[in-house]
């Protein structure tokens, strides 16, 4: 008889949730591999898995066994499939732009008919207030980043609103920009993937709170932390490794489901802590501790931050921001202090996977919060989306204003045609101002700000805007400009160069300020420079500088993203689960 394993907060044994998911990816076309695998500490797994034909596509899972990790990893990967969210960050090309549906059949289009009032039907009032409380937005913000048919206006998803059960339609935009992953899940039943995705909204607003606020949090008694065996074992190994372990009741006075768990290490003066959330606190406190770890082995804990009595610092958002990239940021002193701002409780919201999303739903009402909800089951696994707008968003809403990931949007054609090299210098120098009068940052990656993946070793692999301006000041004929920001790209991105692009900008910057020393005749350094760099480069650079094609190893595309294949291939696995869009795989 097959194994059953069961864990608390999964309505389905282990092997029957890994069998369901793996036999489903493969009626889909996805070919997944187990790429790595790590188990540091007792108690403690963690795997990275990803689909063979598209990288891109990649989750990471953990648990206290090697089946709940990779059960996680692949819920995870469902998560993922059914809210798009691999596909979040990338344009989609003209052809899918215009298809009968960009993301989802029940989708709906606004047509802009005015530059600066919303169309109406769209948001209900307390999002509007919300997202726009000054009426700055304008709908050229909201165009999405995926399609980016502004022609055909403005694309908004069905959300359920909790209270009232009232379906309320919100861009596309706003859900990319500004809440990324929160909130998602995947699960065994409905109410297990919603328990889910209410539980890290928790755990990433109590933690928000606790950092920016400094709130010294009370520990978990050692009798408590005794009748977790399993855990106590994960956290003895690792103070026996050097490593001091903190435990700590989040819950703010029993009102969330949360736990803290931070890590000291004394070697190199840092701290790293780790949040988790579930109606069971078991279920909380295993979660948090496996967090700690998740895609880490031991010798990858010196890499985060001292702790800082500067709570302002701790307090900005660009640190906030950073704790839920990698959690790595700042945290204060004051969370350790003797005494607590709130007493230790040891919670329970736990019942049936429904009980518990009603006991989560029951905070949330408490603090008048909206809820909105979007159900995916055409992929035969039931996931959803939570959105808290306030306490779920990872972004703020001036954000949509600022930092909206649209931005390059006008860019995308001219960008991907600049290396056909057949505009005129007033083009490029055209180019060279907007990028300054638009202030896009020098630092910024091309291929981000346009929404593409780019081949592995390509130019546009690492090209940033900085680098952009070096090429555009030679096509213009500014060598001055050029090599300034030449010298600027090496220092930012030598590391990360092929020995080849470095061989490039070592020929490139000589070569320009040979060029730019009227003293010399640069035909008198021909042969050495052959010697020193090689004569296709030498050729190459000094066509440049005489007016050729300044784009070195950077391929011509077009929105269709001819020739760019690690894109393609990010477009066939998008292709795969719109098909199940329309033709839904069966529970």
């Amino acid at each position: 008889m097959t194994t059953q394993t069961f864990i608390l907060g999964k309505d389905k044994a282990l092997e029957e949730s890994i069998t369901t998911f793996q036999h489903k990816l493969t009626q889909l076309g996805f070919d997944i591999e187990e790429v790595s695998w790590l188990n540091p500490v007792p108690n403690v797994w963690s795997v990275h898995i990803r689909d063979k034909n598209c990288p891109q596509c990649f989750t990471n899972g953990k648990g206290a066994t090697k089946k709940a990790a990779l059960a996680s990893a692949l819920g995870e990967f469902f998560e993922r499939l059914s809210t798009n969210y691999f596909w979040a960050d990338f344009y989609l090309g003209q052809q899918i732009a215009n298809s009968d549906f960009v993301h989802y059949p029940t989708e709906k289009w606004f047509k802009i008919e005015d530059e600066e009032q919303l169309p109406s039907g769209l948001l209900d009032p307390y999002l509007r207030n919300y997202f726009d409380p000054n009426g700055e937005l304008t709908p050229d913000l909201l165009v999405d980043l995926q399609s980016g048919n502004e022609e055909r206006g403005i694309v908004a998803v069905p959300y359920t609103r909790l209270n009232d059960n009232a379906t309320v339609y919100i861009p596309q935009s706003i859900i990319a920009n500004l809440f990324v992953s929160n909130g998602m899940s995947a699960g065994n039943t409905k109410f297990e993937a919603r328990v889910q995705g209410l539980s890290e909204v928790f755990e990433r607003y109590v933690k928000n709170k606790i950092i920016s606020e400094a709130i010294s949090l009370p520990e978990i008694p050692q009798s408590v932390i005794d009748s977790y065996p399993n855990i106590k074992a994960s956290i003895s190994k690792l103070e026996d490794e050097g490593f001091p372990i903190l435990c700590f009741d989040a819950s703010l006075g029993g009102e969330f489901p949360v736990i803290c768990v931070i890590l000291l290490n004394p070697q190199n003066g840092t701290c790293f802590a780790s949040f988790g959330a579930h109606p069971n606190f078991e279920v909380a406190f295993e979660r948090t501790v496996t967090e700690l770890l998740q895609g880490r082995s031991l010798k990858d804990l010196d890499v985060f931050t001292p702790p800082s009595f500067d709570n302002d610092d701790v307090a900005e958002h660009s640190n906030i921001e950073t704790h839920f990239i990698d959690s790595s940021g700042l945290i204060s002193w004051d969370l350790f202090k003797k005494d607590p701002d709130f007493d230790f409780v040891h919670w329970n919201f736990s019942g049936s996977t429904q009980q518990e999303f009603d006991n989560l739903m029951a905070i949330f009402n408490r603090l008048e919060q909206p809820v909105y909800i979007m159900d995916y089951e055409h992929l035969g696994v039931y996931a959803c989306r939570i959105l808290a707008p306030s306490m779920s968003n990872i972004y703020p809403a001036d954000d949509l204003i600022y930092a909206n990931n649209n931005m390059g949007m006008q860019w995308r054609e001219i960008l991907l045609d600049l290396p056909n090299f057949h505009h005129d210098k007033a083009t490029y120098q055209e180019l060279l101002e907007q990028l300054d009068e638009q202030g896009i940052d020098d630092f910024t990656r091309v291929r981000e700000f346009i929404g593409l993946v780019a081949d592995k070793n390509s130019a546009l692999q690492t090209l940033r805007v900085g680098e952009l301006k070096s090429m555009l000041n030679l096509a213009v004929g500014n060598l001055e400009e050029a090599l300034e920001w030449a010298n600027w790209t090496v220092d930012m991105n030598a590391s990360v160069f092929s020995d080849e692009r470095n061989n490039y900008y070592r020929c490139l910057i000589q070569s320009l300020e040979l060029f730019l020393d009227e003293e010399r005749d640069s035909e008198q350094y021909r042969a050495v420079f052959n010697k020193m760099y090689g004569t296709e480069t030498v050729e190459f650079v000094w066509n440049a500088i005489s007016g050729g094609n300044p784009f070195f190893q950077w391929q011509a595309s077009d929105e269709n993203l001819t020739g760019l294949n690690a894109h393609q291939k990010l477009l066939e696995a998008y292709l795969k689960v719109q098909n199940a869009k329309v033709n839904p795989i069966q529970n």
